[in-house]
């Protein structure tokens, strides 16, 4: 009994500070989105300029996902989530710094956006990591669904106090008070965290998760590396559903990156009031992630892959939605943005979360979700660069019809991964 009482503290307190690890990182990074136009204002640049600054940290950002899983078997999970919380810090308030100088800080601050894209790439599988050793099967899908609003309520918190911050202080505190948040976190994580139930004296929660390891004679086993204990078609499986998810990290940072922009654009409002008004793509989007990790459990028996393909044809609606009707009204466009925001984010959840743990085990976890949200942030670097060009060559229009698209590229990959599922050849 003393022991079971030992356990719910520990698991209380891993819940919490990895949720305020991934959720403090937002604020280090979503700041961005927030202050676009006042960087562009300072640096005398054009969309497509602007572009590149974040392009730079999302090519480190996604390079740093595979790194981590490297490193991940390699050495302490606190070791590399304290360096890169601390990382994070430090670049916040170089940002700040780099703003001030107008013109000639624009690579600077591309330098480091370069630095802190590898040093967020710790958080998620990092994060998942650790999570994967705490949590049973059976409860994952209601328990990482509430963990994954870290980065809905997180991306909300962090855009709502960088619009605060721009328009009591100015942008340059959007950077700095950001740094000094993150910083509380990271002295919260350092004292309370610890990476397993064995670091403490208790006893294993989750044996190694019933993947699946061969299907075939031809079907072999990896012994050594990165991939070791897995066969090849869970190799298959995870890097599969890392190009799937592509498209789900695509259309989340298009509108994350650019809504708050397009609003002030299309509508003529403050900076500060399009940062707010942004922010009902996670307020709805937050909801959207707790229904389907609760739906998988209650009506899926823990399987994620029809949940994922019917919000995915859901998202493809809402994006069309978005489309016809979202330009027309600032009312419209919020309702619109909020349908999105509620069919995106369930399956990204899911595919890049719970998923990366059923998929890739216990102890291939912080592997998995190092790959999946890897090869999911090219997705990022794409759209930052695509949709730039697009809005100083054809505008907003076109940029929602290009949106739609993508949506249908999500369709046809969650097909397969459900279809792949159904015939046992995946654990999703």
């Amino acid at each position: 009994m003393k022991n079971n009482k030992t356990q719910k503290v520990w698991r209380v307190r891993i819940l919490s500070t990895t949720w305020l690890s991934y959720a403090g990182f937002y604020f280090c990074r979503k700041n961005f989105s927030i202050v676009k136009s006042s960087i562009q204002d300072s640096m005398k640049i054009s969309n497509s300029d602007l572009a590149h600054i974040f392009t730079a940290y999302l090519i480190a950002y996604m390079l740093g996902q595979f790194l981590t899983s490297y490193l991940g078997r390699r050495t302490t999970i606190r070791i590399l989530l304290l360096t890169g919380m601390g990382t994070a810090i430090l670049a916040n308030f170089v940002f700040g710094f780099s703003y001030l100088m107008g013109p000639a800080g624009y690579y600077p601050f591309m330098l480091f956006m370069v630095i802190n894209g590898f040093a967020q790439a710790t958080g998620w599988p990092c994060n998942i990591g650790i999570l994967s050793n705490w949590l049973q099967r059976q409860e994952r899908g209601r328990v990482m669904a509430l963990w994954a609003t870290s980065y809905q309520l997180g991306s909300i918190l962090a855009k709502m106090f960088a619009a605060f911050m721009l328009g009591l202080l100015g942008a340059l505190w959007s950077f700095w008070g950001a740094s000094i948040i993150l910083f509380s976190v990271w002295v919260l994580f350092y004292i309370l965290e610890r990476d397993k139930p064995e670091d403490v004296g208790l006893e294993p929660l989750v044996e190694e998760v019933e993947i699946v390891t061969s299907v075939s004679p031809n079907d072999q086993i990896r012994t050594t590396g990165i991939f070791a204990g897995w066969s090849t078609n869970v190799i298959f499986t995870i890097f599969f559903m890392g190009s799937v998810y592509f498209v789900f990290k695509f259309l989340r940072y298009a509108l994350d990156s650019w809504s708050p922009m397009a609003i002030e654009n299309i509508f003529n409002v403050e900076k500060d009031y399009a940062g707010y008004i942004s922010t009902l793509f996670d307020w709805i989007g937050f909801t959207g992630v707790l229904f389907a990790g609760w739906a998988t459990d209650k009506f899926f028996g823990g399987k994620r892959h029809q949940i994922i393909l019917y919000m995915t044809i859901g998202m493809f609606g809402a994006f069309t939605v978005l489309y016809l009707f979202g330009m027309s009204s600032l009312f419209l466009f919020g309702i619109s943005l909020s349908l999105c925001g509620f069919m995106l984010m369930g399956p990204d959840s899911l595919l890049a979360g719970v998923g990366a743990i059923d998929v890739g085990g216990k102890n291939g976890a912080i592997v998995a979700a190092g790959i999946i949200n890897g090869l999911g942030s090219i997705g990022p670097i794409f759209q930052e660069e695509i949709i730039g060009y697009v809005l100083d060559n054809y505008g907003y229009k076109s940029s929602f019809l290009l949106l739609i698209g993508i949506c249908i590229l999500g369709i046809i990959g969650t097909a397969y991964l459900s279809f792949r599922s159904r015939k046992g050849l995946s654990n999703l």
